[in-house]
């Protein structure tokens, strides 16, 4: 692998966690710990595109109000009565609670087969897109750990299971959700954050 591709290999592996980061609360640890620099700078590696995308995201954050970010992320995510555009795969993928519940299962498998342990502080349902970004931050570590220990299968593993978990998940239903975040949003923030979520899934592609 050349230097400029395992720069856009750790880059992919840094944006999943700090994308799943900003789906969760706005805080002002999003600003204090840098987020958006580190989300540009690892941004830059992959597209000039979703490197703009990226300083925008991170403009937008600085303009706005925290109360503001909070009344937008309780809107879109949280209700009170319906979520607008709720972070949830199975809340898009399918209507029946019998087909969500097999779908989460399946998701479930995926995890297991990928070791991932999902935190126990955690109040999330597993089909959140923070965790569906967190899953995918740990596929793509074990990839660039593979690369560097020169494991072929591990690597294989790794990238297979990457794409069945988009094809089968993730990948299903980034694309409605991010377009309903950008049509439904209304602080620049979350706007540009669904267009910058939306912009890096196609990097996976």
């Amino acid at each position: 692998m050349s230097e400029h591709a395992e720069k856009q290999a750790l880059a992919r592996e840094d944006l999943c966690r700090f994308i799943s980061a900003c789906y969760y609360e706005p805080m002002p640890a999003f600003a204090e710990e840098r987020l958006f620099e580190s989300m540009l700078n690892a941004a830059q590696c992959l597209d000039p595109e979703l490197a703009a995308s990226a300083c925008r995201l991170g403009e937008a954050f600085a303009a706005c109000e925290l109360q503001d970010l909070l009344v937008d992320y309780a809107r879109l995510f949280l209700g009170p009565m319906q979520a607008l555009a709720p972070p949830y795969g199975s809340r898009w993928a399918c209507d029946a609670s019998q087909a969500a519940e097999a779908r989460t299962a399946a998701l479930m498998a995926l995890y297991d087969e990928g070791g991932f342990d999902i935190d126990e502080a955690c109040r999330e349902l597993p089909d959140h897109v923070a965790i569906q970004m967190e899953f995918l931050y740990l596929l793509n570590y074990a990839q660039n750990q593979a690369r560097r220990e020169h494991d072929l299968d591990g690597l294989a593993a790794a990238q297979a299971l990457q794409r069945r978990f988009l094809a089968e998940q993730l990948g299903g239903w980034v694309g409605p959700f991010t377009a309903a975040i950008g049509s439904k949003a209304e602080t620049a923030f979350y706007r540009e954050l669904g267009a910058f979520t939306a912009g890096f899934a196609r990097t996976l592609v």
